[in-house]
């Protein structure tokens, strides 16, 4: 067997082997639930409405079927978190696991019966314009790949709720998915530590202090305008008294507070053309007994790390580009780890094209859905059919339509051309649904009756009285 054909079997026996493994995950209205996956996966062209997927040929049940399995189905998450974390994740040459995090909300500003919406940030139209709408915020975790692609290993999903803080559903959130993927086998306690991206409106400091006993790096974008502390000299042995804890200040918007950094590095890219990176060592930031940090027993912690300063030639639109500051919880960076640093969050924007994939094409947010915890299960759906693209992208062949170009390489379709053709693939592997039982529809609502428990109105926004926090925690 040549290595082509040894490797579309190894792909073909773990997609086989997932699906099985997804199936067994559903407890309650399984074949409905999978089918409603498999037109998902097979249907032509985008998701529009959820009726619209009762139609596919793979959706071998009515429309009554697709809505009872989203409404009073079950799916065991945990479980189904535990099979996605076995799947081969991507590395970088280094052999490291990069991962991303990023909140995407689905936006329910209508549903004024839907419980547990909060306000989401989402940009409006023209420059600098934000808006606040209510709907679901979910909190993805996945595994990016080294180079430029627009594929990603979704790993993670979880809905945040309206008092719920960020900075601990994150925590949290990681926590458990480095510690899957370590039961997993896919991090030996001799492999580099996993590196995680976070861009602009995280507490990276906070998290960097929740997470200090896992094997990961943090590196997150922060505002132009902090200001951190720079190391306290050595206090004179003639002088006493209580040691300095802080530094000189180090304000991001004032160079002239900018002492030498300790390493530079200048990369010629083909997209930003040069690309120069300074780095400071052992910055922190200057808590207070406030926010975040407010019921903090004790004295405050001094979270030290480095601040780096990216600086390229050009972006694309853009000739006079800002420059991008970044933190890492890795206080001594070197020069080469530097330069892994802002590649690595480079590579984190390709997980907006997995969320531009969910809505625009698997409708992720499409189904008008009032409970939240249907909104969950049709989550789950979507990841386990965009796993499964990305298990079989190098088993379709490029389906394309006659004005669009051909792929450079058949390893590099899009995952809307894998989604393309994988309705020639699904008969070559796993079919665990089983056929639908004749049946008669229910007799439904009586004529003329009306409805005598209308559903009611749900507030937006927290509901519980929470410490005012105060944005980076300093």
């Amino acid at each position: 067997m040549s290595s082509v054909e040894s490797t579309r079997s190894f792909d073909l026996d773990c997609l086989a082997v997932f699906r099985n493994s997804f199936y067994d995950c559903l407890e309650r209205r399984s074949d409905a639930l999978f089918e409603l996956t498999e037109a998902v996966l097979c249907s032509d062209g985008p998701v529009h409405t959820l009726v619209g997927l009762s139609l596919a040929a793979e959706h071998r049940r009515g429309h009554g079927a697709l809505y009872d399995g989203l409404g009073s189905g079950r799916i065991d998450f945990a479980r189904l978190r535990r099979s996605v974390a076995g799947l081969p994740v991507p590395r970088d040459g280094d052999g490291r696991i990069l991962l991303a995090v990023d909140v995407s909300p689905w936006l329910r500003p209508d549903a004024a019966t839907s419980p547990d919406r909060a306000f989401c940030h989402v940009y409006g139209r023209g420059k600098g314009q934000a808006q606040m709408i209510p709907g679901w915020p979910y909190s993805f975790v996945a595994a990016l790949e080294p180079g430029r692609t627009s594929w990603t290993a979704m790993l993670d999903a979880v809905r945040i709720d309206p008092d719920d803080d960020l900075t601990t559903v994150t925590s949290t959130q990681i926590r458990e998915v480095v510690d899957r993927l370590r039961l997993a086998g896919q991090h030996q306690p001799h492999d580099p530590a996993i590196l995680i991206v976070f861009d602009a409106g995280y507490d990276i400091t906070r998290l960097a202090y929740l997470l200090v006993d896992l094997p990961v790096e943090l590196v997150g974008r922060i505002r132009s305008d902090r200001v951190l502390a720079l190391p306290a000299a050595a206090r004179p042995a003639a002088r006493t008294g209580r040691p300095a804890k802080h530094g000189p200040e180090f304000v991001l918007a004032d160079a002239t507070t900018y002492p030498k950094p300790q390493v530079s590095t200048h990369t010629d890219t083909d997209r930003y053309g040069l690309a120069e990176a300074s780095a400071w060592h052992r910055l922190h930031p200057m808590l207070k007994h406030r926010g975040n940090w407010a019921d903090h027993a004790g004295p405050l912690p001094t979270i030290e790390g480095t601040l780096l300063r990216l600086r390229v030639q050009y972006l694309p639109g853009d000739r006079n580009p800002k420059p991008v500051w970044l933190w890492c919880s890795n206080p001594d960076a070197t020069a080469t780890e530097v330069d892994r640093y802002w590649r690595t969050f480079l590579r984190r924007f390709d997980i907006e094209h997995t969320f531009r994939f969910f809505k625009q094409t698997l409708g992720w947010t499409r189904p008008h859905l009032r409970d939240p915890h249907a909104a969950d299960r049709w989550t789950w759906l979507v990841i386990a059919a965009h796993t499964q693209l990305r298990l079989a992208r190098n088993l379709t062949h490029d389906l394309r339509r006659p004005w669009e170009k051909p792929a450079s390489r058949p390893d590099r379709l899009t995952p809307a051309r894998v989604r393309r053709g994988f309705r020639n693939l699904r008969p070559t592997t796993a079919l665990p649904a089983r056929a639908p039982k004749p049946s008669r529809p229910g007799p439904g609502r009586p004529p003329g009756s009306k409805n005598k428990q209308p559903a009611p109105h749900q507030p937006v926004g927290k509901n519980a009285t929470t410490p005012t926090s105060t944005a980076g925690g300093g």
